[in-house]
């Protein structure tokens, strides 16, 4: 399929058309994009039929294997930062009672993010992935340092946020939703809202057990968020709807996937509003794990145009650094003394960069792979 070797040659094509990217509206640049620019983007993905890889990171090394898979495959990527991965960032060792750990680390890796973006020459997205009710306040000191960021420079720091409140009811969960749509307008974040529920476990977020019946959305519940959230002057919103998704890694056939839900809601939502637009609402695609490339093509079609990645890249994250022990073994049980003789230091060895950027190429590496299953390949020239 041709991925580019380098940002270099991803812009060349599009210096001669005057935008960033040929295949992009020009709002959409390098680095981290926002607002308008972060519409234009998702709504070019949803018309091209392609979903950008959302990937659950824990730090530095995690966030640049995104962005370099990204300018590997050709294509946008959405950074994500859970409430935990923040507080790994911020260190394990501090408090984090009133979230301090969480809201300090995940600032401090969006403004890693922020730093480096452009280097890697494709558009980034910088999103928070599931909230809770009881943890509204991570997201407050978010959006506070947001704020102060628009003041400064006009944009946001973050891109978007997701408030998962589908254990609530649905007005109650609606209506938190659209109270924090009216504060995010303001500063051009858009707000990802959960419906039903994801199954599995991810990130401190257990649903392990949970009634099937939560696991499938309905239309009527889709276009009621639909409504209210349009009522928001300037409101941007995606929607994480059910469709039998599960978190966690499940063997092919373990998942029942229906994403004829999909359908079904965009043509709801269609009628209901009077649209010309076959697909009036964005969807997002949670708990990827275990669905057949299929399947999840199938949800593209349906107006997808992310699917959250976390399982999947922690395993070829450690593979990577498994495979670099594996091989250089006899060179990693001592300073000194390898195979070459009892004298030689194995400093080179055991630096831990080297490990790390085995770990980094690995997960590089799966992220084009899932780059490729939703055809997010060569999207940009």
């Amino acid at each position: 399929f041709g991925v580019r070797n380098s940002a270099l040659n991803m812009a060349e094509t599009a210096t001669e058309t005057g935008k960033a990217f040929a295949k992009l509206p020009a709002s959409v640049k390098p680095g981290v994009v926002t607002g308008s620019a972060l519409t234009d983007l998702l709504d070019a993905a949803k018309e091209q039929g392609y979903a950008i890889p959302g990937v659950n990171i824990v730090g530095s090394n995690s966030i640049n294997s995104c962005m370099e898979a990204a300018a590997k495959y050709g294509g946008p990527i959405m950074v994500t930062f859970s409430k935990g991965g923040g507080q790994f960032i911020a260190g394990k060792s501090v408090p984090n009672d009133a979230d301090e750990a969480s809201i300090a680390g995940t600032i401090a890796g969006a403004k890693h993010v922020h730093e480096v973006a452009e280097l890697y020459g494709v558009p980034v997205v910088l999103h928070t992935d599931h909230c809770q009710k009881a943890w509204l306040p991570w997201i407050d000191g978010l959006l506070a340092a947001s704020e102060e960021h628009f003041e400064k420079t006009g944009s946001p720091l973050f891109s978007s946020h997701m408030l998962d409140l589908s254990e609530e009811p649905l007005e109650e969960n609606i209506g938190i939703c659209k109270s924090y749509l009216e504060k995010f307008a303001k500063v051009g974040i858009l707000i990802e809202f959960e419906l039903g529920v994801t199954g599995g476990e991810e990130d401190g977020v257990d649903n392990t057990d949970v009634d099937s019946s939560r696991l499938y959305t309905q239309p009527e519940e889709v276009f009621y968020a639909y409504e209210q959230l349009s009522q928001v002057e300037g409101g941007a919103f995606t929607c994480a709807a059910s469709f039998g998704n599960v978190h966690g890694v499940y063997a092919p056939g373990n998942v029942d996937l229906q994403p004829i839900i999909l359908y079904n809601s965009q043509e709801y939502i269609k009628e209901k509003i009077g649209s010309d637009d076959d697909k009036p609402m964005r969807f997002v695609f949670h708990g990827g794990s275990g669905s057949s490339v299929e399947d999840i093509q199938y949800a593209i079609g349906a107006g997808v145009v992310k699917m959250n990645i976390d399982t999947d890249t922690q395993w070829a994250f450690w593979d990577g650094v498994r495979a670099y022990e594996a091989k250089y073994h006899d060179y990693l049980q001592g300073q000194i003394g390898s195979p070459e003789g009892d004298d030689k230091p194995n400093k080179k060895y055991y630096d831990p960069r080297m490990m790390l950027r085995a770990g980094e190429e690995s997960m590089a590496a799966r992220l084009v792979k899932a780059a490729e299953d939703l055809k997010c390949v060569n999207v940009l020239n």
